[in-house]
């Protein structure tokens, strides 16, 4: 069976896709019950997550084109006319070359269920079985509608390897095919599903075999801009009432009269830093790069984790939970559309400094636990900040540092992380700051009804444990200078590379520029000139190239 399994060689060489462990066979027609999905407009089914087959069937000596569902506890057998496929922000990937070049398409990112992070998400995993048909089928895209191109393409792992080109099914862009045939003996093609733009498509497939043949039109919601449980399935011509539930999705209260404004960061670059101050030391955020920013006090700010960056626990990380559970997490390297926090120290000088600077996680107060890590020189994991094994934990930076590591909340909800900086200036004056940042997670709170700052959420009881294979980062003060030997890879989730020593990826220098160490993305004055070009590095010890057209814009 063909799989679309692989990661381009990239961060990390993951685990494979778990093969399928069945095929539906046999009955026809929609089967009673189901997979616990939502229920959307129309009566449809909304498909957001899990394994499923579009099945051409053979039924009374006539084809149909049926979905075999098995997302649930229950095996169904679904009408294409009545679910709505949900490609989730979640789905937002790059897009290998040889993907983009077979559908005719950029290597920017795109929507892809099937792609390189498909072990990692919750989305659904689409295939196609020949094996019911009773012989080959053509598979035709007859009708097309949507906001941007679409194509399915097969890039594997062996395929990679043999520098060979990915292999287009079909497409919407005018010079891809819009046909493919499906074998009999294939019962579980899983090519590449790729959307360029988010919203609703319309997909009218048809299915030929043995002299019969049926056509029908699949709906799918790609992002999270538009909610799916609001979108009619089919061809959307089919009249019908509002759901009697409200869809899930943001709150819609409106902030408290009294509630300070609070300026909310959702995606982009942002440094959590230590800035000198009238002889003190002031704990702010730098929100953009370094040629265009601005600064604001914690109390100010609410970071919002968006959806997009729910993402499943893989092995070896078990001090987060249960490998496959879900967390919210924000990469050491950039990813469109979410949040990306650093720390900064880049406005001290070392001649400033008596040591190193200090920023020490004291308190968390929110629905679940917080770590932050890197992956040490032979790929494990490195925590430095773990609210799940207990608190305060600290981590330290050389002053003129710019530094990137791995963040992950265990749940969605109102979080409050409470901060002291501290250091000792060269005349050995000590100056600490201590301040807290609001931080929303996922959809189910609005971030602007948050107020920023203290707050008096409940806080659930940590319930995380230590992994054997994570080694905590002593609080003691590392070594003065960061490594500059590039590290392991970082985990499934994460395209980038840490570097031991002050551990994270990090970058060092004065205020006049920004040279680089390890394996982080600049957000310096050299943005413009490494904006794109794709990083090459080599594990410690293994002499195994991991990372290979991998593109990522530094902000």
């Amino acid at each position: 069976m063909i799989r679309a399994l692989t990661r381009d060689r990239r961060a990390l060489t993951s685990a494979a896709l778990i093969a399928a462990t069945a095929v539906l066979a046999g009955a026809a027609g929609l089967v009673a019950g189901g997979s616990g999905n939502a229920r959307a407009a129309g009566g449809a089914v909304v498909l957001d997550e899990g394994e499923l087959d579009f099945t051409p069937r053979l039924a009374d000596g006539k084809l149909e084109l049926q979905i075999d569902d098995r997302s649930g506890d229950t095996a169904v057998v679904r009408e294409p006319s009545q679910v709505v496929l949900h490609a989730p922000a979640s789905s937002l990937q790059y897009t290998a070359d040889p993907v983009a070049t077979a559908l005719g398409t950029t290597n920017m990112d795109s929507w892809q269920l099937n792609g390189w992070e498909a072990e990692n998400i919750f989305a659904p995993e689409p295939g196609w079985n020949g094996s019911a048909a009773g012989g080959d089928t053509e598979i035709s895209l007859s009708g097309y509608e949507g906001p941007g191109d679409f194509g399915l393409a097969l890039y594997t792992r062996e395929m990679d390897n043999a520098n060979a080109p990915a292999t287009a099914y079909l497409g919407s862009v005018a010079s891809v095919q819009r046909t493919f045939t499906l074998p009999r003996e294939e019962e579980r093609l899983l090519p590449i599903w790729q959307f360029t733009t988010e919203g609703v498509y319309r997909l009218t497939f048809t299915v030929t075999s043995g002299g019969t043949s049926d056509t029908e039109t699949l709906a799918v919601v790609v992002g999270d801009d538009v909610d799916p449980a609001d979108v009619l399935p089919g061809d959307g011509s089919t009249p019908t009432a509002s759901p009697t539930e409200s869809p899930t999705g943001s709150a819609t209260a409106s902030p408290s009269p009294t509630a300070p404004a609070a300026h909310v960061i959702a995606e982009g670059h942002v440094d959590l830093a230590a800035r000198p101050a009238d002889g003190n030391l002031e704990f702010q955020i730098k929100e953009g790069t370094e040629l265009n920013h601005k600064w604001y006090e914690p109390g100010e700010v609410v970071m919002h984790v968006r959806p997009a960056a729910k993402r499943k626990i893989p092995e070896g990380y078990e001090f987060l939970g249960t490998p496959g559970d879900a967390v919210w997490w924000l990469p050491l390297q950039q990813n469109a559309g979410i949040v990306w926090p650093g720390w900064n120290t880049t406005e001290y000088a070392k001649a400033d400094l008596d040591g190193r600077v200090s920023f020490r996680l004291d308190s968390v107060q929110g629905p679940g636990n917080i770590a932050m890590f890197h992956n040490g020189a032979m790929g494990v994991p490195v925590v430095s900040l773990n609210s799940g094994d207990g608190l305060p934990d600290a981590h330290t930076l050389g002053a003129g540092t710019h530094s990137h590591f791995d963040w992950v909340f265990g749940a969605e909800g109102v979080y409050r992380t409470t901060f002291t900086v501290s250091a000792t200036l060269a005349d050995g004056t000590k100056v600490s700051d201590t301040e807290t940042i609001a931080w929303v997670v996922g959809d189910d709170t609005d971030p602007s009804t948050v107020t920023p700052g203290e707050g008096d959420e409940p806080t659930a009881t940590p319930t995380a444990t230590p992994s054997e294979s994570a080694s905590a980062t002593p609080t003691t003060t590392p070594s003065a200078s960061a490594s500059g030997s590039p590290s392991a890879s970082a985990p499934a989730t994460d395209p980038g590379s840490g570097s031991s020593g002050t551990g994270g990826s990090s970058s060092t220098g004065g205020s006049g520029g920004t040279s680089t160490t390890g394996g982080l993305a600049s957000t310096g004055a050299q943005v413009g000139a490494i904006a794109g070009i794709a990083v090459a590095a080599v594990l410690v010890g293994g002499g195994a190239v991991f990372f290979v057209r991998r593109r990522r814009t530094a902000q």
